[in-house]
């Protein structure tokens, strides 16, 4: 595959994601106080986002051999946990009811940094002086339908990832789901 037709993929891929993320965002939703879990039929979609995330980047960086800037690596650091948090909650049969506890912070900061990472790359002015040495966090690898580039499609999977986290809770009282169905 080339890393053109690569590039476009994702870029398909992330738009999609963000469709789904407004879709959730715009759902109406019940919230239990001191729901912390996740409801069963989001687990999966929310560990396969977050491996997916992890995967592209590594291929980004080891395969096609794009270096990651500075900021890059901080929404790795939030992006990469998040595979581990979710997979371990795959692992117990009715799932972590503390997941949203561990990924949501991650998620919230991983999407700051990703729209913060965007502006810089729309703005480079407005973002002098944030990377050190290495890599400038303006640099644009990708840019696919004119907008969409690496920290637009982390931004993007945050963005659903947080949403999953809103709208799909589970009472760790009761057990009881509370997404408005």
């Amino acid at each position: 595959m080339s890393v053109q037709l690569y590039n476009r993929f994702l870029a398909l891929l992330v738009l999609m994601a963000l469709a789904a993320a407004v879709a959730l965002a715009f759902r109406p939703v019940r919230r239990a106080v001191g729901g912390l879990g996740l409801d069963g039929s989001w687990r999966w979609p929310a560990f396969l986002l977050a491996a997916t995330a992890t995967a592209g980047s590594l291929v980004f960086s080891e395969v096609i051999g794009y270096e990651p800037c500075e900021l890059c690596w901080y929404q790795r650091i939030a992006m990469y946990p998040m595979v581990v948090i979710f997979g371990v909650d795959l692992l117990g049969s009715e799932g972590d009811s503390r997941v949203r506890r561990y990924a949501l912070p991650l998620a919230v900061a991983g999407l700051a940094i990703s729209v913060y990472h965007y502006l810089v790359q729309v703005f480079p002015d407005a973002g002098a002086g944030v990377c050190g040495m290495g890599v400038p966090c303006s640099a644009r690898y990708v840019e696919e339908f004119g907008f969409v580039s690496i920290p637009f499609m982390a931004g993007a999977v945050f963005a659903l990832i947080v949403a999953i986290l809103l709208a799909f809770g589970k009472s760790v009282s009761t057990g009881e789901v509370t997404d408005g169905g």
